[in-house]
């Protein structure tokens, strides 16, 4: 990785005066309900592990607590100059596509250890159809590496699926689960697995209950089932 995509520090004033403009469009176009923010640490590295509904699942997550949110993007967007400044002022850091993500969790590494807070989707990829998916192994194997706290994020949408202009959309903070909570010993595959299905789960549980909140359906009692697809890619794109 570059060695300009490093050194970056958190809280800087572009990404406060962004974070600003933005919560005065989304917090009442997609009628935002923030639920938890009291469970992220105000110090100290965390991770944050969400589920994946909608491209703007970053954004909806960075403007619904104060902290700024540090995410891997594909290296594509970093190609412009113009976009590509003003994606790092954001927090973004490049991952390149079909890597297994290395760079990316080097980088995801790097910022936890300088108590940042950095944003995974656990699942990966983008769920089409609201359900949840199987959980990848890259959070457990940051917050083994650095010892960072974890705190699940549940986005549920009015839609079922991805958030829609003028229905609710509810970002809730689960409970944080500190490294001994995850009780991960070493980087086997067998530990990260049952550790990234413990952080499923209490996705899970948010997910059934702002789904019934909103007057949604139960889904299927396999969506989300504890599992792991391969690889240790924490954006799923390895």
């Amino acid at each position: 990785m570059a060695n300009k995509d490093r050194g970056r520090k958190p809280n800087n004033w572009f990404y406060s005066f962004a974070a600003g403009l933005l919560r005065l469009f989304y917090l009442p176009v997609y009628r935002l309900q923030v639920r938890g923010r009291e469970n992220i640490p105000e110090t100290g590295p965390v991770l944050l592990c969400s589920n994946h509904v909608a491209i703007k699942d970053p954004i909806l997550i960075g403007i619904a607590q104060k902290r700024q949110v540090f995410y891997m993007a594909k290296e594509e967007l970093f190609r412009n100059g113009f976009v590509g400044r003003i994606l790092r002022a954001l927090g973004a850091f490049p991952v390149k596509r079909g890597t297994g993500g290395g760079e990316a969790l080097e980088e995801g590494e790097r910022l936890l250890k300088q108590n940042a807070v950095v944003g995974v989707f656990i699942e990966g990829h983008r769920s089409q159809t609201g359900e949840l998916q199987r959980p990848k192994t890259g959070a457990a194997l940051l917050a083994y590496r650095t010892q960072a706290t974890v705190v699940p994020v549940c986005i549920t949408a009015q839609s079922g699926k991805a958030p829609l202009r003028f229905q609710k959309t509810l970002v809730t903070f689960g409970k944080p689960l500190p490294p001994q909570e995850l009780a991960i010993e070493n980087e086997g595959s067998l530990q990260l697995r049952r550790a990234s299905r413990k952080v499923m789960e209490r996705i899970a549980e948010m997910h059934r209950a702002c789904r019934e909140e909103l007057g949604l359906p139960a889904l299927p009692e396999s969506s989300g089932a504890p599992g792991q697809r391969p690889g240790p890619s924490a954006d799923g794109k390895g």
